[in-house]
């Protein structure tokens, strides 16, 4: 039995809710964003077939609001405040440690780059899909992605060879 449009919509609003913060770097710009989706997408449902691919077409309009909004306002992502980071991660828990260092390593990854991970790496598109919804070829979203993937490596590997040597 085919799904509704709503029921498809509901399910998809987390990963648009993480796509829309990882665009922005603000959770309240990635509110606005899903919900300026969601209407938009609403507005536009005659204009879906039912059993294409929802997820992709979901973000490919939440990435053109973005875009649209970074022309029409000119806003950008907030940088992270690394003072804050590290006063919200207790000095003796490893783990949090690193995950502080993989935000701050993926925080410096071009835009592009950050997305192309979040949509192949994270929410699970195909490269096909990805170059859909950036609209780019999918040879650029493969090599994106290994050259962020690259990227994270060395800067990862350099934070882990300080923490060694302390």
């Amino acid at each position: 039995m085919p799904r509704s449009f709503k029921d498809e919509l509901v399910e998809i609003i987390p990963h648009l809710r993480a796509f829309a913060r990882m665009l922005s770097g603000s959770e309240d710009r990635a509110n606005d964003l899903v919900q300026d989706a969601i209407v938009r997408a609403l507005a536009a449902e005659d204009k879906f077939s039912l059993g294409t691919n929802f997820k992709a077409w979901m973000f490919t309009i939440l990435r053109n609001i973005y875009y649209d909004s970074l022309r029409q306002r000119k806003f950008e992502m907030e940088p992270i405040d690394d003072a804050a980071l590290m006063a919200s991660v207790p000095a003796t828990q490893e783990i949090h440690l690193e995950v502080r260092d993989f935000k701050r390593a993926f925080a410096k990854l071009a835009p592009e780059q950050r997305e192309v991970l979040v949509l192949v790496g994270a929410s699970g598109f195909s490269y096909e899909d990805a170059a859909v919804i950036c609209k780019c070829a999918v040879g650029t979203i493969k090599s994106r992605v290994s050259r962020a993937r690259s990227e994270l490596t060395a800067s990862l590997g350099s934070v882990s060879e300080f923490r060694r040597a302390a």
